[in-house]
């Protein structure tokens, strides 16, 4: 006899829940909700991690070793983008954003549902990809005008443009310019929401599958199951690259209002 079938709504683990009402300033409410929480066990993992690797020792131990080694990928990959004097300057940010998101993604993957934890990946929201996004963003804003000044405007007509083509290139480039907290955000918040709501899809067939009998789970459940795994597999890896993007971008951008290139 087949058991009851179970619904399982894949967009259930996106909804920001309240877990403290907090206070009411101007008549909005302040809440402290499981995002919050999630960013701040985010902020804690990542804290805890840096300090158990900076112990400078001489010969370092494996955990010091991978903090020196995310440091040290990083500080490449500025000093490709940036060259070396310039990519330091911006260390402690990129690297810090890299390091932030890629804990994010992993934490949010993390199987804590068998303890009765559910973790809640944040970056599935387009709210905290885009402001992370513009963070970035506004960086290349300040830097760009800062040094630059108006002549930050020539980064729109690219070199040796024809006269006549300017007033066709420049709107292009600068519409393409004004796209780019928009993309940055939601690549980061595409990736990661899809990846889940598969998992959870795949977790239906499972659960569902069991439910309905011996012969279900073998056909369906078996084959979801073992999917399920490839795929987290993968989402590990697609955690990694984003963080990666997001760092890899930002630098790049960066890069145009420190050269106008």
């Amino acid at each position: 006899m087949s058991g009851q079938s179970t619904k399982i709504d894949p967009m259930h683990q996106f909804q920001v829940q309240t877990i403290w009402d907090g206070f009411t300033i101007g008549g909005h409410q302040i809440a402290f909700t499981n995002s919050a929480a999630w960013m701040c066990v985010t902020v804690v993992v990542l804290w805890l991690f840096m300090l158990g690797g900076m112990k400078r020792q001489i010969v370092p131990g494996r955990w010091q070793m991978m903090v020196e080694g995310f440091t040290n990928f990083i500080d490449s990959l500025l000093t490709q983008n940036l060259g070396k004097a310039t990519g330091r300057k911006y260390l402690p940010y990129v690297f810090s954003l890299f390091m932030f998101i890629l804990f994010a993604n992993v934490l949010g993957l993390l199987p804590l549902g068998v303890v009765g934890v559910h973790p809640f990946t944040f970056t599935s929201h387009f709210t905290i990809t885009g402001v992370l996004a513009i963070m970035s963003f506004s960086i290349v804003l300040v830097v760009g005008f800062w040094k630059h000044g108006l002549h930050f405007f020539s980064l729109f007509v690219p070199h040796g443009t024809p006269l006549p083509m300017i007033p066709v290139i420049a709107p292009i480039e600068f519409v393409s310019f004004i796209v780019r907290p928009f993309s940055l955000g939601l690549r980061l918040f595409v990736a990661m929401t899809a990846g889940h709501v598969l998992l959870k899809v795949l977790a239906g067939f499972v659960i569902n599958s069991a439910n309905a009998g011996a012969g279900y789970g073998v056909l369906v459940g078996i084959p979801s199951f073992t999917l399920m795994v490839g795929i987290s597999a993968l989402e590990l890896l697609v955690a990694g690259i984003q963080a990666y993007v997001f760092a890899l971008l930002t630098s790049l951008y960066i890069n145009d209002a420190e050269h106008l290139h």
